[in-house]
């Protein structure tokens, strides 16, 4: 069996997707899922089975196929966002002079009626033709889609609409819609609907700019994960040191990293001691110590210290590589909610035509005329045509993510909205979500007779001449507690055991009990538990020695935020129940979770460990929620229900989430899940309301009582219904 992803085109909505991934299924050995927002199939298939098979497949369903390529340059692709932008902005220009002019009556000068033509005409032929094509190839393959109703109802409204202007009697001088809400029948030839026309093309198009601007962002993560990489290596070949792009790296050249730098690619340390940052991979909060044959990772970064290193992997072999592929294959997977007007497009849309030409038939057979015949089965289409529901999703979608962006919550599209009704679990990443992410001084133990303050500034003052990320921690807890600090003389680091120096004219060490021992200064048991009673909690300790005597431990860690514990108490008022998941030691994770209130803690897991942890927790039936901010949650918050990634993270993460909680709060994540449950039942609302006014008013226009000026109003109300209904969001509140 070979597996490919196909790039598909002309999908218009998720019915369009299951439309393909029903006939790639029906080939013998053929496996698919086709994924509507990132417009791609995943085919696994027989040996016998052809890449052109496939792409000839899904081109008889009407739809294109590819195996995808490299990305053009920038400037040459076109931007099809851009380009629905601009046929929406032009749209919307045309057509609010039309509908104006046709429900003020007193603005209806003398041929205002062929003025409303020129300017609708436009509008449903011009910036409407996309659902047109789309009709017309689902009518080619025998099936009807919302775009099927929308073309058919807009041409409907524009062509008897000119009827009525050219043969009938609508386009005489002094021709005016009244405004009376009446149930009458009408005489037909003298009705125009131009209004409905480019009126419902506009708020459709409106609908489906805010669907692909959301969409777009759906290969975004990958890329994201790609740039995190080295551009450039300083490569050492025949003795002699050069700078080359990282790309052109083969396995086994040796490379040089520096202070501050990102490791090229995957390799092992030949010469230099230094320590790696590795948080954005791993999810470990303290810097790895590394010498002459440990393994180190591409993208991690080297905190202090010159290394050597030889590349062992490159390309896509790296660890970066294979977690973009973790991405990718959880983006792929992810099922996509198809939205409730698209779910009940394939019962409502055929029975709205039959609909149409049964009436047509009825009124021709019973003697009607053809004109009153013609304009009551023109009627059922125009007031089934979804005009509120052109505009129910995407206003309660712009209200919500507007106020949620007040918030500090980005919202990224109306498929999110779904998981939020039934997410039941939450796991959360501990580094940077739950606690700050950053190496914090926490707790300051003296020996018996010793000052806090005096500990502080002697060792701060030695700490504050290293690079190391805990001496960092040190220096700045110091300088925050007791002000400046002196300056430090005869600075020396001892690789791997901590820093000594002269401060004060005093000798001060600060490091390993070890380091302490190399001078013969031994804890006292006071310091001794106290180191032991930090490491069991997963921190880290640092003894300090001056003069020969051993003075303090200085406890480093990395911080709880002070709003998780509330916070998660929050998320379980939700009906979630929260679940810690980190790359580190079960020692530090179990500490944290006792601090937050968390009692299922998961602990040194690597970036597909997550993702595993994920699929499991799904597979026994939960529908999970993952909140993180790093590189090594990307996987993890594609594949859940519901991803949520911390503004405050890197970009890969937040680009592979569903919501971005700017804050970098935690309570962020509860005040999302609430903003985004209210606006998911806003829009369900809205789209009761919509499909209700449809089958509501679906038998008058059937019996031929439904006059222009009625349906009219009727779309009218029904569309400030739903904005009124959307502006209520604007009141949400996020808990005090």
């Amino acid at each position: 069996m070979s597996t490919v992803d196909l790039e598909i085109g002309g999908m218009t909505c998720a019915s369009c997707a299951t439309r393909v991934e029903k006939k790639l299924n029906k080939l013998d050995g053929v496996t698919a899922t086709v994924n509507y927002a990132t417009e791609k199939a995943r085919v696994t298939f027989a040996d016998d089975v052809s890449t052109a098979q496939l792409v000839e497949a899904v081109e008889s369903a009407g739809y294109t196929a590819r195996v995808p390529q490299p990305e053009p340059p920038a400037e040459a692709a076109a931007d099809p966002v851009r380009t629905l932008r601009d046929r929406l902005i032009l749209s919307a220009v045309l057509s609010v002079p039309v509908i104006l002019l046709a429900m003020v009556p007193a603005w209806q000068f003398d041929y205002w009626q062929w003025l409303s033509l020129t300017l609708a005409a436009p509008v449903v032929l011009g910036a409407g033709f996309t659902f047109h094509k789309a009709a017309w190839t689902n009518l080619r393959h025998g099936t009807a889609t919302m775009d099927t109703l929308i073309s058919m109802g807009t041409l409907a409204a524009l062509g008897w609409s000119v009827y009525a202007l050219f043969w009938g009697t609508a386009g005489m001088p002094g021709m005016t819609h009244p405004f009376e809400l009446t149930i009458a029948r009408g005489g037909g030839d003298g009705e125009i609907y131009l209004e409905v026309a480019a009126g419902v093309t506009t708020f459709i198009l409106a609908g489906r700019y805010f669907e692909a601007r959301s969409k777009r962002r759906a290969g975004a993560a990958l890329r994201a994960l790609l740039e995190l990489g080295a551009k450039e290596v300083s490569v050492l070949r025949d003795g002699v040191e050069r700078r080359i792009p990282a790309d052109e790296l083969a396995v086994g050249d040796l490379f040089v990293v520096r202070p501050g730098e990102k490791i090229a690619t995957d390799g092992v340390v030949t010469e230099g001691a230094s320590a790696i940052d590795r948080s954005m991979l791993t999810g470990e909060s303290v810097p790895v110590e590394v010498a002459a044959g440990d393994e180190v990772t591409g993208a991690t970064v080297n905190a202090h210290g010159r290394l050597v290193v030889r590349a062992t992997r490159i390309g896509a072999d790296t660890q970066l590589a294979q977690l973009a592929k973790l991405v990718e294959d959880a983006q792929s997977g992810k099922a996509e909610v198809q939205r409730l007007a698209d779910r009940v497009s394939g019962i409502f849309v055929p029975i709205v035509i039959g609909l149409a030409v049964a009436t047509l038939g009825f009124w021709l057979g019973t003697g009607g005329g053809a004109a009153a015949a013609f304009a009551a089965g023109v009627a059922v289409l125009i007031i089934a045509c979804p005009c509120a529901l052109g505009l129910a999703t995407p206003t309660a979608l712009l209200v919500g993510t507007g106020r949620g962006a007040q918030l500090g919550i980005i919202i990224k599209g109306p498929q999110v909205l779904e998981s939020t009704r039934r997410v039941d679990t939450v796991v959360l990443d501990k580094t940077g979500t739950v606690t700050t992410g950053t190496m914090t001084l926490v707790e300051v133990v003296t020996a018996d007779g010793e000052s806090e303050e005096d500990v502080l500034r002697l060792a701060g003052a030695l700490e504050d001449a290293s690079e190391h990320p805990i001496a960092r921690a040190v220096a700045d807890g110091a300088r925050t507690r007791v002000g400046a600090l002196p300056a430090v003389e005869d600075f020396r680091n001892v690789e791997g055991l901590g820093v000594q120096g002269v401060v004060d004219g005093h000798g001060v060490l600060a490091g390993r009990p070890r380091l302490l021992a190399e001078w013969s200064v031994s804890l006292p048991p006071s310091l001794t538990v106290a180191m032991e009673r930090a490491e069991a909690a997963g921190r880290t300790a640092v003894a300090v020695a001056w003069d020969g005597v051993a003075r303090g431990v200085l406890v480093v860690a990395d911080a709880v935020k002070p709003t998780s514990a509330a916070a998660i108490e929050r998320l379980r008022g939700l009906g979630l129940t929260p679940i810690l998941l980190t790359g580190d030691n079960e020692a530090t994770a179990r500490s944290v979770a006792r601090e937050v209130g968390i009692e299922d803690v998961i602990a040194e897991v690597l970036p597909a460990d997550k993702v595993d942890v994920v699929k499991r927790l799904q597979s026994e039936g939960n529908v999970v929620a993952m909140v993180g901010d790093g590189v090594n949650d990307a996987a993890a918050l594609a594949q859940a229900d519901l991803g949520l990634a911390m503004g405050t993270g890197t970009d890969v993460a937040i680009e592979a989430s569903d919501l971005t909680l700017v804050r970098g709060d935690l309570n962020a994540a509860a005040d999302a899940i609430r903003l985004a449950r209210r606006t998911l039942s806003t829009i369900k609302g809205n789209l009761f309301w919509a499909f209700g006014y449809n089958v509501a008013a679906l038998p008058l226009a059937a019996a031929g009582l439904l006059n222009p000026m009625l349906a009219g109003a009727a779309m009218a109300f029904s569309s400030v219904f739903v904005v009124s209904n959307s502006l209520r969001l604007r009141r949400f509140r996020a808990a005090a």
